[in-house]
């Protein structure tokens, strides 16, 4: 039987990240081709014009990442005066974690969560609501800052950039052609010169394309957030913290206030994941997935 330890789910974690990404880049290859086969050298010309504006929204929302997301958040900065107990738990982890030491954020919300934030591991933010705050014992809030700085340490802002400026683009590249299809743009030669089956999975590439995209972005989350439970096991060397600090959450029906598209997969649970969303579209893996397998590293050696 193989080990179920979270030396293992780093390491197929990352494979699969690796995977995902690789994913998207062919994505952005197929979109390209489909484009040049469709609409030759004009809608060519669209794809990096397409990925300059997404490099430019989305790079640029990365640097300031800190700021833009305690804007939409409404976390505050804290000094250990404030909670001396909270930065004494933190300076734990980063001590274990060989990381520096972040800047700590509170949220006022009486919904339990937390997140972290930061372009670097030197910029870096954790935050934690109120609710989570008040209900957590030692052992679950330890769980739940060793999950927030695995982030930190796994540089899950710029791996979240990457696959964003991807999906980005290819879906401004997508809309930008049907719509040039739409309207009667494209190849003036094609039906004398093109390969009419070419054509055909080029058209469904372009419509398809878009939803794949989303769908890698989407998965490449979820596998973040497994990897940074397996990271903060490593941390902490106590995957019962973290596993009973999921169990609350997953007890807890309240969401945060702040539940925007746009920053809700940095939250350890998403307020957006219900039931009503597809596990394709999530930003996050299940939370019971989650818990099963922290309780399946609890009877493991953690060498």
């Amino acid at each position: 039987m193989a080990t179920f330890n979270f030396r293992t789910l780093q390491l197929a974690n990352k494979r699969k990240t690796i995977f995902l990404l690789i994913s998207l880049g062919f994505l952005s290859w197929l979109v390209a081709f489909a484009a040049l086969s469709y609409f030759g050298g004009g809608g060519a010309a669209i794809v990096p014009l397409a990925v300059g504006f997404s490099l430019f929204s989305v790079w640029g929302s990365y640097y300031s990442s800190d700021k833009l997301v305690m804007r939409m958040t409404g976390a505050k900065i804290i000094q250990e005066s404030d909670n001396p107990k909270l930065f004494g738990l933190i300076q734990e982890v980063t001590i274990a974690s060989g990381l520096p030491m972040p800047k700590v954020a509170i949220v006022e919300d009486d919904a339990p969560n937390a997140f972290a934030t930061g372009r670097n591991i030197d910029r870096a933010v954790i935050a934690f609501t109120t609710g989570l705050l008040d209900v957590m014992d030692r052992d679950q809030l330890q769980g739940v800052v060793a999950h927030e700085m695995a982030h930190v340490a796994n540089r899950d802002t710029l791996v979240s950039a990457v696959a964003a400026t991807s999906a980005g683009a290819i879906a401004i590249v997508s809309d930008m052609l049907m719509r040039m299809m739409w309207f009667g743009g494209g190849r003036r030669d094609r039906d004398s010169n093109a390969n009419p089956v070419m054509l055909v999975i080029s058209l469904f590439v372009l419509i398809l394309a878009p939803i794949a995209a989303l769908l890698l972005k989407s998965a490449i989350s979820r596998k973040r957030e497994s990897l940074a439970d397996a990271t903060a096991v490593a941390f902490t060397r106590n995957p019962s913290g973290l596993r009973s600090a999921l169990e609350v959450l997953a007890q807890d029906s309240t969401v945060v206030k702040q539940r925007s598209n746009a920053v809700a997969h940095i939250w350890i649970e998403s307020p957006l994941d219900g039931k009503s969303v597809s596990q394709m579209f999530a930003s996050h893996p299940p939370i019971q997935q989650r818990i099963e397998t922290l309780r399946k590293m609890e009877g493991t050696p953690l060498n």
